[in-house]
């Protein structure tokens, strides 16, 4: 078995692109997002359409060459554990110093091109969303960053993970812990087949007339 290898496309992959399973003791399929567990495993595209199919289709199975226990929630599991690792590093960010909280600081983050990624919970008014984006637009207009915003937890959730209340907002600086904190992010977007909202729009508003609107 190719290690790089995706038992559902067949693709090869980088190991960022794609989630290690292994067979554990009991004989379940055990996601290694860390890649680090013992015995030999195997490579999924890091996408939950695929582990879903790789759990229906019997491609585990074959992919170990045994009969093996695939947990009936297998897809959910490695969108909680993918979850958590984020939110685990978000929290590091915030001791690090690495995250700004609220609106207006977003913005100024946002402006000042020191942020890497924005955050929105669900719970987001549409009017506080809409002026981080513009932010975001003038920011590039103006020669900054393209900058990724994302809308993957609960206002709870944020709230936990960053130690507050009422957390709607919130921007990951630039540093080794925002870096850490982006990589999870892009991570979990990707596995729910999401993409950042409207970072092709950011790349291509430069020069765009009404981007200066934002700026004025």
């Amino acid at each position: 078995m190719n290690d790089r290898t995706c038992i559902v496309t067949r693709e090869t992959a980088e190991p960022d692109d794609l989630i290690r399973f292994v067979v554990g003791p009991d004989s379940a399929v055990v996601p290694d997002l860390k890649r680090n567990l013992p015995g030999r495993g195997c490579w999924v595209t890091s996408q939950r359409l695929y582990v879903d199919k790789a759990a229906a289709k019997g491609h585990f199975a074959r992919a170990f060459k045994r009969q093996v226990a695939v947990p009936p929630d297998l897809g959910a599991m490695v969108d909680a554990l993918l979850a958590r690792a984020a939110l685990g590093s978000l929290g590091l960010g915030r001791k690090a110093g690495m995250v700004a909280m609220g609106a207006a600081k977003v913005e100024a983050a946002v402006r000042s091109g020191k942020a890497i990624l924005v955050l929105h919970a669900f719970e987001g008014a549409e009017d506080g969303v809409r002026k981080i984006t513009q932010a975001r637009r003038a920011t590039v207009h103006l020669g900054g960053p393209a900058i990724p915003a994302y809308k993957l937890f609960a206002e709870a959730e944020l709230g936990l993970a960053l130690g507050g209340t009422n957390v709607i907002h919130a921007a990951v600086l630039a540093g080794d812990a925002g870096k850490a904190v982006l990589r999870r992010m892009v991570a979990l977007d990707r596995y729910r087949g999401g993409s950042p909202d409207d970072l092709a729009m950011l790349a291509a508003v430069a020069g765009a007339d009404d981007a200066a609107e934002d700026v004025e």
